[in-house]
């Protein structure tokens, strides 16, 4: 069975489209909207916050039905509903209900669609970070677009910006093709026996850890700059620039896995987090170095994300495929970034922004320590008894 290349990429090309529209600028048009700091890192919280529930009991659904796409084409339609809804709310009270509604179906989508991805690909799972990228590809575009288009157009437009977006995702998945399923022998291991490995329970947190740090960066980032006399342009430059190396990453990324354990990468993009990190909070008032901490988001989110993709594709198994990407996603970006949102909104003007990313950069650190202990030490250890 030929693997549909296109149509894959496609859809993370949309979807990280879509989510080019959030991250620099959804924070800036919740303030256009009166909103305080606090009720950004909220409403933010929410968005992320359902990643805690909705890929878990979507991935459940698809591994007991093998039906991933049918998933993913329904929630795409209801996520896209409901985000329309954001173009006559107000009151904070609506935002709130459509920020639940629209993310619970939304957030479901991206850990199934890996799924998929990767039964297509079979044997070929090297080749995931070829069609990832386009998802990069999609950011970029998208980042520099829309903050060309806020320069000289009221940020109210976004809303139907996004929309736009979210249609073109649901179409692709409409032409997207189900995946075969492999297979599987009787004795594979239990979810739960899998979840309970003190190896697996370290890299979840480690992984918690990461995108709490990452939390400020997403909610505050753009607003960070602002009040630094930064434009709309040169903010959406600098969130392009980091995925512009994030895709630099993933063309590389076959070879680095051919050559290094996915501990030791995934120790190295920690390191260099947690240098992101302190660079963006000490150091915003000098360009050059926002641009080497744009850089390093290839390692800070990129490469640590490759990793956790091809990691739980060999701990989890194919039977538990979809529920071990539903449960990372669920735990980092919805338990860790929902965490993360609350607590950089609650302490975004209390202790300013130094403080709040010299914290994120201090998450990284507990992070490492995780990874060093306990996550991939026994293949460690083998590799060096043959040796």
């Amino acid at each position: 069975m030929s693997i549909p290349y296109w149509r894959l990429s496609a859809f993370y090309g949309f979807y990280f489209a879509t989510l080019g529209g959030f991250l620099p600028f959804w924070s800036l048009y919740l303030k256009s909207q009166s909103f305080n700091p606090i009720e950004i890192g909220q409403l933010s919280a929410l968005m992320v916050g359902t990643r805690i529930i909705a890929p878990n009991l979507w991935g459940a659904i698809a591994d007991h039905t093998g039906k991933s796409l049918r998933i993913i084409r329904l929630a795409s339609f209801f996520a896209t509903v409901l985000f329309a809804g954001f173009l006559w709310a107000k009151a904070y009270v609506w935002f709130a209900w459509f920020t639940i509604g629209f993310s619970f179906f939304w957030n479901a989508v991206l850990p199934q669609f890996e799924a998929v991805t990767l039964y297509h690909l079979q044997s070929q799972a090297h080749r995931y970070s070829q069609i990832r990228l386009w998802g990069s590809v999609g950011f970029i575009v998208a980042v520099l677009g829309i903050g060309r288009l806020l320069d000289s157009h009221p940020i109210a437009h976004l809303p139907w910006v996004i929309i736009s977006l979210l249609s073109l995702s649901w179409f692709v998945t409409l032409t997207t093709p189900e995946a075969q399923r492999p297979q599987h022998g009787p004795a594979a291991a239990g979810l739960l026996s899998i979840v309970k490995k003190p190896e697996v329970v370290a890299f979840l947190l480690a992984n918690i850890l990461l995108q709490m740090a990452h939390a400020p960066y997403y909610v505050f980032y753009s607003i960070y700059l602002k009040q630094l006399q930064y434009s709309s342009t040169l903010t959406g430059l600098l969130w392009a620039l980091g995925v512009v190396a994030e895709i630099v990453l993933f063309i590389y990324m076959r070879r680095l896995l051919a050559r290094y354990r996915l501990r030791s990468i995934l120790l190295l993009c920690i390191f260099l987090a947690t240098a992101r990190w302190l660079l963006i909070g000490w150091c915003a008032d000098y360009l050059a170095w926002l641009i080497v901490a744009q850089l390093l988001h290839a390692a800070s989110f990129g490469g640590v994300h490759v990793v956790a993709i091809h990691w739980v594709q060999q701990h989890f198994g194919q039977r538990h495929q979809g529920k071990g990407q539903a449960l990372y996603s669920s735990l980092s970006f919805g338990l860790g970034g929902g965490l993360g949102s609350l607590a950089s909104g609650y302490y975004w003007q209390s202790l300013g922004a130094t403080v709040v990313y010299s914290l994120a950069a201090s998450a990284c650190v507990l992070a490492a320590l995780l990874t060093y202990i306990w996550v991939g030490r026994e293949n460690t250890a083998a590799d060096a008894a043959i040796g």
